[in-house]
């Protein structure tokens, strides 16, 4: 199927970007579940190297494109985005590949839209399954982040998103890592932009985080002090 006719015949719509590097395990079932609630995917493949994407571009509704190095998530996000802006699509949710998001919960971010400009899931609210490591810095992030934007940031960290397309056209990132998702929240509050959130359940499996602590604990804190409007 030719996708860029699928795209050019729908109007007034939502896609979902879905970055993933080495994702071999869990991409089919992500994509397979989120084009049930979305009218497109466009899948970033972040230089993954476990060479496991042979079928690319063979599922209806979904392109994948390639980036030639792992450049990091902000990067596979920001290149989904002009996809998604290209498109022309009216709304994008973001959600990750290695099944920590349910892909269920997309109405209700999508329905947040209507109150807010970016919606986030909320994983705080039930912390019990969420490793303490990652419980303790998304607890601290948030709470910086809320100081800085002044917005009550409940779950900094999480990328299971939707935005208003008018939010991505206006926003460019500077940061190409993890932090690139706190940057859009530093400048989508300095432009006016009203973020909200929707509770969803905290999902871990026995995957091995791609985050980086220490690289991930240096661009927060760039991003921390970020001046508004850089």
């Amino acid at each position: 199927m030719n996708n860029s006719k699928v795209i050019k015949k729908i109007n007034n719509s939502v896609c979902a970007v879905v970055p993933f590097f080495n994702e071999k395990e869990t991409l089919d079932t992500i994509l397979d579940e989120t084009i049930n609630y979305v009218n497109f995917i466009f899948a970033i493949n972040d230089g993954s190297t476990d060479h496991s994407y042979q079928y690319e571009n063979n599922k209806p509704n979904v392109r994948i494109v390639r980036l030639d190095k792992n450049y990091g998530k902000g990067k596979a996000l920001s290149t989904g985005f002009q996809q998604a802006i290209s498109g022309g699509f009216d709304h994008v949710v973001t959600i990750d590949a290695d099944l920590q998001h349910d892909p269920k919960f997309i109405p209700e971010l999508l329905g947040g839209l209507s109150s807010f400009d970016i919606v986030i899931g909320n994983r705080l609210k039930n912390l019990k399954d969420m490793p303490i490591q990652r419980r303790l810095s998304n607890t601290l992030t948030s709470y910086f982040l809320t100081k800085k934007t002044g917005q009550n940031i409940l779950d900094s960290q999480c990328g299971f998103r939707a935005y208003k397309i008018e939010v991505l056209r206006q926003i460019k990132t500077r940061f190409e890592g993890f932090e690139a998702e706190s940057e859009i929240l530093v400048k989508a509050t300095n432009m006016g932009f009203k973020i909200g959130f929707v509770d969803i359940p905290t999902i871990y499996g026995t995957g091995k985080s791609k985050m980086k602590p220490v690289q991930a604990l240096v661009g927060f804190l760039k991003v921390l002090f970020l001046r508004l409007g850089a």
